[in-house]
């Protein structure tokens, strides 16, 4: 499962997941809606595209592709290298209309995203090793500390990079002196 983040206002715009699903119908093939209003569909090499956005609003995609022989097969076949081409391209424009970012944007959001969780992680680390060292810190700092810490955790376990970095800085200030 891939998360791509969705600029701000986007998703009421297209209509929440069922708007999503009637763009996919100028995407992909055979697009078939859930009850939860996420989509299936295929189109060329990619065998089956699920797709919806989140209750956070952000755009979770499940991708499978054609692999080994059958790719081989497909590519050999009579023009199936142009239904390839077609297929990463149109994979691109819906990713672009869903999420309102070109692929440069998306990249950059995702790094964005991959140093937020980077940060609250090391946030984590550093202020264990703190607490283990600190011969002035109270005991109230540290239960403290360690209730942030899980709090931390359960936001890094949810990929919610943006507010595990906001209580990480938290917990820095805490323990500070």
């Amino acid at each position: 499962m891939e998360t791509f983040e969705v600029k701000r206002g986007l998703v009421k715009s297209i209509g929440g997941n069922a708007g999503l699903a009637k763009m996919a119908t100028e995407y992909f093939n055979d697009v078939q809606v859930e009850t939860e209003g996420i989509f299936t569909a295929n189109f060329a090499i990619l065998k089956q595209v699920e797709c919806g956005f989140n209750e956070k609003g952000k755009l979770e995609v499940e991708v499978e592709q054609m692999k080994g022989s059958d790719l081989g097969d497909f590519l050999e076949s009579d023009g199936g290298r142009e239904k390839a081409l077609e297929s990463r391209k149109r994979w691109s424009n819906f990713l672009d209309a869903a999420t309102g970012y070109n692929p440069k944007q998306r990249g950059d959001k995702a790094k964005e995203a991959g140093k937020k969780l980077s940060k609250a992680k090391s946030g984590i680390a550093m202020a264990r090793k703190l607490m283990s060292i600190s011969e002035k810190m109270g005991d109230d700092t540290k239960a403290e500390a360690e209730v942030l810490i899980a709090e931390i955790e359960s936001k890094l376990a949810e990929g919610d990079g943006t507010r595990a970095a906001s209580l990480s800085e938290k917990l820095n200030k805490l323990l500070s002196p």
